[in-house]
């Protein structure tokens, strides 16, 4: 891989956990908001180095490592530094039930928030969507019968990745709603700050499994993304600090994250089932529709000046 294709990659997934990660932002905006000044700098000097290395280095490492077993721990974590034709074959042979699966939790969550969350309209139809919310869990039955379908004409492997992913989207989903309730008790609630700080850093790994798990999308080496979703850590915590009601007047950058994770999802299970998919596709993807949305945006800050 040349030089410019890594720069290529780990700038797509700087930016595509930056945009994914908002959400989360100001959330912890407005509990840091709440705290004492000692514990907002232990939050966000530690509390980044937990959010880069225990969260969003540790879990594709595990996400790895559940896919190829045969590896073991240190296998896998050795095995993205690895140049062994017989570990690289191990990658690739487990790469395709790693693909549906991602792309599967990712189908889910854009489907989710089309249907079921509160949003901007950024795009006709959002509206129609939102009205038939009903209708959320039909669509992604419906999708996931299709998939593990034609999955199965391939390997079982590939339909229980299927599987997995939908089951990790509502796990996560149920994770997600629990800690947006334990914002609400941190902001009007009598809780110590050692506590908020807790919660605070369960809100984070709850947030960057879109990032993490969307980043195979964009490459299979750990290393990479470690890098891109760091870098995008430390964005998202710099926002944090200093430019949250800034981005809040960015109406649909939101919608530009969903959109992307919609396409990202469509590329990971399409890679699934062996069509090639050239490297650049993610970051170019993720560029355009964050960009669209970005001026969108811009355009509906002026008409309101």
């Amino acid at each position: 891989m040349d030089l410019l294709s890594i720069v290529l990659i780990v700038a797509g997934l700087c930016l595509f956990e930056t945009i994914t990660s908002i959400d989360n932002a100001i959330i912890n905006a407005e509990v840091l908001s709440t705290m004492s000044e000692r514990a907002k700098r232990w939050f966000l000097l530690w509390g980044l180095i937990i959010a880069v290395f225990a969260v969003r280095g540790l879990l594709p490492w595990l996400i790895v490592w559940l896919s190829s077993p045969a590896l073991g721990p240190v296998g896998a974590f050795m095995a993205t530094f690895s140049s062994d034709p017989a570990v690289i074959a191990a990658i690739e042979e487990s790469a395709p039930m790693l693909l549906i699966f991602g792309g599967t939790f990712l189908i889910f969550l854009f489907f989710h928030w089309l249907f079921l969350e509160h949003k901007n309209f950024g795009l006709r139809g959002e509206r129609f969507f939102v009205r038939q919310g009903v209708w959320f869990f039909a669509v992604v039955s419906l999708l996931l019968t299709g998939l593990v379908w034609f999955a199965l004409g391939k390997s079982t492997m590939l339909a229980f990745g299927a599987v997995v992913g939908s089951t990790a989207f509502f796990i996560v989903h149920g994770f997600r709603q629990n800690a947006e309730q334990a914002e609400q008790k941190m902001l009007h609630g009598d809780m110590s700050d050692l506590s908020k700080i807790f919660y605070l850093e369960v809100i984070d790994a709850t947030f960057s499994i879109d990032g993490v798990i969307g980043a195979f999308a964009f490459t299979m080496a750990v290393p990479l993304i470690l890098l891109g979703n760091g870098l995008g850590a430390f964005v998202v915590r710099e926002l944090t600090v200093r430019n949250v009601e800034n981005i809040r007047k960015y109406l649909y950058l939101k919608n530009g994250a969903m959109y992307s994770i919609f396409f990202l999802g469509i590329i990971m299970i399409l890679d699934s089932f062996g069509v090639h998919i050239p490297f650049w596709i993610s970051p170019a993807i993720t560029f355009g529709i964050v960009g669209f949305f970005y001026v969108k945006s811009v355009k509906a800050i002026a008409k309101t000046a």
